[in-house]
């Protein structure tokens, strides 16, 4: 019994000690507090949107389902034959053929065009370049090509466009 007691009295200064931990942080944190200059700055005051009166009766519906269909002009005028079969320079840009002969037929002349590694023979009405390009004139110098184009409005005019013959570097 007397250890017990001996034991308890050496325990007790510790346990006297150890009672609040926190008691340390909490006087470190209210000195510091003390030192701390801060604020925040309230936040402006939001002023209401101003009312705008809008009567929709002046404006078309962009989401009205004949504003989603293509318009439906007058048939007649320009138009491209969508439904005609096309033709393999059809899927090249006018940009990336390369005009690089002439071979004549009798009085016909048939253009030589070059499209990636490829070498096709063109002759007058053969169409070609994504715009629906057709052949109107082949001399020894030039394609002459009138093409098809669809401006913002949505109506269609023609543009003419040319091939110049490429020249080749001949190697020494």
């Amino acid at each position: 019994m007397t250890f017990r007691i001996l034991t308890v009295i050496l325990l007790a200064p510790l346990l006297v000690s150890c009672s609040s931990p926190e008691q340390d942080i909490q006087e470190w944190m209210t000195e510091e507090a003390s030192h701390m200059k801060g604020g925040v700055k309230p936040l402006p005051e939001i002023e209401p949107a101003p009312v705008v009166e809008f009567d929709e009766t002046l404006v078309t519906d962009p989401f009205r389902p004949s504003k989603m269909e293509p318009d439906k002009r007058a048939v007649g005028g320009l138009r491209p034959d969508v439904n005609r079969r096309r033709e393999p320079l059809e899927a090249f840009p006018l940009e990336s053929l390369s005009f690089v002969g002439v071979i004549q037929r009798g009085k016909e002349n048939l253009a030589l065009v070059k499209a990636g590694e490829a070498l096709y023979q063109v002759r007058k009405g053969n169409y070609l370049g994504q715009d629906f390009g057709v052949v109107t004139g082949i001399s020894g110098a030039e394609v002459s090509i009138k093409e098809l184009v669809e401006d913002m409005n949505g109506e269609w005019g023609e543009r003419v466009s040319t091939l110049h013959l490429q020249e080749q570097e001949t190697k020494k």
